[in-house]
């Protein structure tokens, strides 16, 4: 099932989400993560956060594959001993933040709740995280560059943080009447969304 994301504007995107209950059914469980990924896919996402289709539930799935991917041009020119950085898809059930560490760096970000907008943002090089699998084994795991930043970025939306809240004062500004615009469905997008007030999906 492909669900229509949730646009800037709705509360659920503001709002901390909940953990999941260790006696949710396993078969719900797994259905739900089954269908964020097409939903991610369908809108060729690498991240999509539980809050984004409407759940304030504290999940959210990745696929660094297409951000991490290389070329031969970008394999020849690794240095000698370089290794491509991994691709991480995964189910992150109930994470939490246990650090965050490294060099910041800056990357040019945006979101499938915010079409047509990107901006830099800086984040930790390095995390460490905790979080339950699809089986809800608890694992303790640390990540690094693009697959950090993707976790951040997802993270963030499970505590009611978006991307464009990093923004200097002076960029929030600049985005107001754009932001506002995109939240009563005013933007060009090609998937499925739901926007604040109406109540359609488009």
């Amino acid at each position: 099932m492909i669900y229509s994301i949730v646009a800037i504007g709705d509360p659920v995107l503001k709002t901390k989400a909940k953990n999941i209950p260790a006696d949710l059914p396993a078969a719900e469980l797994k259905q739900l993560i089954a269908d964020m990924y097409e939903t991610m896919y369908s809108a060729n996402g690498v991240g999509l956060a539980a809050p984004q289709i409407g759940k304030a539930v504290r999940l959210f799935v990745m696929d660094s594959g297409p951000m991490v991917e290389l070329d031969e041009e970008d394999l020849a020119e690794l240095e000698e001993g370089e290794v491509p950085e991994p691709t991480v898809k995964r189910a992150f059930i109930n994470p939490q933040m246990v650090s965050e560490t490294g060099e910041e760096w800056g990357f040019e970000e945006g979101c499938l709740s915010i079409p047509g907008v990107r901006e830099l943002v800086t984040r930790h090089a390095d995390i460490v995280l905790r979080y339950e699998d699809e089986n809800r084994q608890v694992h303790e795991e640390a990540f690094s560059g693009m697959a950090a930043r993707v976790i951040q970025h997802e993270y963030d939306h499970l505590e009611g943080i978006l991307f464009t809240d990093k923004l200097s004062g002076f960029k929030k500004q600049l985005l107001k009447g754009k932001l506002a615009r995109i939240s009563k469905g005013d933007v060009r997008h090609d998937y499925r969304m739901k926007f604040v007030g109406d109540g359609r999906r488009r």
